[in-house]
């Protein structure tokens, strides 16, 4: 009798954990339509993807989430960084703060963040493995934090980056000079391109000595050191269980400094205004490689300085690469993770990230804001032509380009970016700005002897040495030492 009562119990002990598991391991919970379940998802996205987003949260509402019982708001929270303020006051329960959401809208180093604090949910404990099958594998592994490797950070849209150019000048240049595309394709046929724009500008007013005008220019000098250095054969940042370890290769920085540093002091490249598309439509720029979700802020007419302006064509090529290097383009763009709360209101939270992410959906989500969608069958040109058609929307050719090329990029090239870890902001800080700010103030000092009667080329030159090279590359090094003396 023991022996039956005991064997009841079990089974009722096992039935119950599989209403609460489900068949595969996977955590559910009971929802009833008669008493919905409110999440609340605080976002930054702004104009055209703010308006996507809640359509389909709109759309949600009224479907799957009317028939299950879940309720989706979607708030604005202005700024990444204002985003991650407000959670952490909410969580902190601060005098005045909102109450604390279902889902927030981040990139992995504010995720991992707010995680220290244990406040976000194993997304592993919710989804089955042929499920996380579905997405694409770089996007799942860019979202496992910390110790164990935990899935914390939903893929819900991503991008990457493109090459756009300014094609009706580039025409002129091309017809006069013979350039070609086919340059475009490795960063060191760039370099070569733009060092012969500079020098066909310059010769266009012979009477104004070095006065040719910068080819190319990048918005994210980060991911070019980050990417360059992957695919010339080392990991600048290796990050295991939320710790970093650096390998700075000299060689490999060399090749850096020599394809970007270089042709910015000889007037080659340039970043002048706050983007690299604010350069182009003032004429300071012909091309430049920027997020795909800055497509549709391309010009579509140059002003020159009497203000005058022409109509331009645009040109979107994929990002090129260094001639002998691994093809790797960048994985950007932020996820979605879930707050820890109560089985319900997790359950619910992850059963709308999957009904956004089905990729007809996320396809739709994707023509409307430039980003991509994050599940391999949606990487597919014939569902994207599909979901453009059915838009009822005018998509900017821009953004029809972007998108096909970045499709290609997705599918031809090894997506790359390093994990969250700790000091992680810190450390982009100075891969975004060190080589950035040794470059301005080479420049001011470079542009002093020009003006005092020396050749452009002679004053570069006398930056352009091992020595220069030897005390940027000690300092960079120190720099990032010293963000993770600061954990």
């Amino acid at each position: 009798m023991k022996r039956k009562r005991m064997g009841s119990l079990v089974g009722a002990t096992l039935a119950l954990s599989l209403v609460l598991t489900g068949c595969q391991g996977v955590k559910s919970a009971k929802l009833d339509p008669k008493n919905p379940v409110t999440v609340t998802v605080w976002h930054y996205y702004a104009g055209g993807q703010q308006e996507a987003f809640n359509k389909l949260v709109s759309e949600f509402n009224s479907s799957e989430g009317l028939e299950r019982g879940i309720v989706v708001e979607a708030e604005n929270h202005g700024t990444v960084e204002q985003l991650a303020s407000d959670v952490k006051d909410s969580l902190a329960k601060k005098v005045g703060a909102a109450e604390v959401p279902g889902i927030i809208c981040g990139y992995g180093d504010t995720i991992y963040d707010i995680d220290k604090g244990g406040n976000i949910v194993s997304l592993d404990e919710y989804l089955s493995e042929d499920e996380l099958k579905e997405y694409i594998p770089s996007y799942i592994e860019e979202g496992r934090l910390g110790e164990g490797d935990k899935l914390k950070i939903f893929p819900t849209a991503k991008s990457t980056e493109i090459f756009m150019m300014n094609k009706t000048d580039w025409d002129v240049f091309a017809e006069a000079t013979g350039a070609s595309l086919d340059k475009l394709e490795t960063i060191e046929g760039v370099v070569e391109t733009a060092k012969g724009y500079y020098e066909w500008t310059d010769a266009r007013t012979p009477d104004v000595p070095d006065d040719g005008k910068a080819f190319f220019g990048r918005d994210a000098v980060a991911n070019y050191l980050i990417v360059g250095s992957r695919q010339l054969g080392i990991e600048l940042c290796k990050v295991k269980d939320g710790k970093v370890t650096f390998n700075t290769d000299k060689e490999v920085l060399r090749k850096l400094w020599d394809c970007y540093y270089v042709p910015s002091i000889n007037g080659y490249f340039g970043a002048y205004g706050k983007f690299r598309s604010d350069d182009a439509k003032v004429g300071d720029l012909l091309a430049f490689v920027g997020s795909t979700t800055s497509a549709s802020y391309f010009p579509k007419e140059v002003f020159n300085e009497e203000n005058e302006s022409h109509p331009i064509e645009a040109l979107v090529l994929p990002v090129p690469v260094f001639a002998d290097g691994e093809k790797y383009a960048v994985q950007q763009g932020a996820g979605m993770a879930v707050i820890k709360s109560d089985a319900q209101k997790e359950y619910a939270a992850v059963e709308f990230l999957k009904w956004f992410t089905q990729a007809d959906r996320n396809l739709e989500f994707a023509v409307s804001s430039g980003y991509l969608p994050v599940k391999t069958e949606a990487l597919d040109k014939n569902k994207l032509e599909t979901a453009i058609a059915n838009s009822g929307e005018q998509i900017p050719e821009n953004l029809k380009e972007t998108l096909e090329i970045a499709f290609d990029t997705c599918s031809s090239q090894k997506l790359y970016t390093n994990r969250p870890f700790e000091g992680a902001s810190g450390v982009r800080s100075v891969l975004e700005y060190n080589m950035a700010d040794k470059i301005n103030a080479d420049l001011e000092e470079i542009n002093k002897l020009v003006a005092g009667g020396m050749s452009r080329a002679e004053a570069a030159a006398g930056y352009d040495t091992d020595e220069n090279f030897e005390s940027w590359y000690s300092d960079f090094c120190q720099k990032l030492e010293d963000t993770q003396k600061e954990q």
